[in-house]
């Protein structure tokens, strides 16, 4: 009895299906494996290629700060700088000076000349303070026959016309009172004012030595001299 013979492609058919169901195929070009064909990527290898990246991934890149490291640290407040305390008050200070510290004149000869400062502190504010001078009578020396002249001329430098023009020296005994005072140039706070002055004792003046006395008067207030100074002083 002749055996029947199984087509080759019959049985390639079954192979087929049974490689199908294991994932791959293994026929090719009647049933024989084909070399060239690439093989079919497994279940588990597809799955770790294609997983998407979790959104919910909380990685970041590297050098890049994180949201937490990101977040400013509160600084401490800064205490604000203490107050300087006020300054202590001051008043106004004077000073006259000349050469020798003293005014040594000669009747007929020529002037000498001296300064007066003033320094205003930092309380007052002046808007007329006037130097006044004052000398006493001088009595003269025995044998001294003053002339009919004043004795002595004081004069003033003005800066602004670079001239020297007579300033008001009274010679008397008693005190004059301050509401007889008048004018006076201002000085503010903290200000300085330098005067020039100079005086001269005339041919027909007396001789003698007795002390200048410059005041400073604030002429708006007429209560008190703000300072006097002692001059030195004598002619022969």
């Amino acid at each position: 009895m002749p055996v029947a013979r199984v087509p080759r492609g019959g049985l390639c058919v079954a192979a087929v299906a049974a490689v199908l169901l294991a994932g791959s195929s293994g026929c090719a070009n009647g049933g024989e494996a084909d070399p060239k064909a690439p093989s079919s990527p497994s279940p588990a290898s597809s799955a770790s290629v294609s997983a998407p990246v979790s959104a919910t991934a909380t990685a970041t890149p590297s050098g890049t700060p994180s949201t937490a490291s990101a977040t400013p640290t509160p600084r401490a407040a800064t205490p604000a700088p203490a107050a300087s305390p006020p300054a202590a008050p001051t008043r106004l200070t004077v000073a006259v000076d000349t050469r020798g510290g003293r005014l040594a004149l000669v009747r007929g000869g020529g002037a000498q000349e001296f300064t007066v400062t003033l320094r205003n502190g930092n309380s007052v504010d002046h808007r007329h303070l006037l130097v006044a001078f004052q000398m006493e009578l001088l009595v003269g020396e025995p044998g001294d026959r003053p002339g009919s002249g004043p004795g002595f001329l004081l004069e003033r430098y003005d800066r602004t016309s670079g001239a020297w023009h007579p300033a008001e020296l009274r010679v008397a005994n008693d005190a004059r009172p301050l509401s007889l005072y008048t004018g006076g140039g201002p000085l503010a706070r903290d200000a300085v004012r330098v005067e020039r002055y100079r005086l001269r004792a005339t041919a027909g003046g007396p001789t003698g030595s007795t002390p200048v006395v410059v005041s400073f008067v604030d002429t708006d207030t007429d209560r008190e001299a703000a300072a006097h100074v002692l001059l030195g002083h004598s002619t022969g």
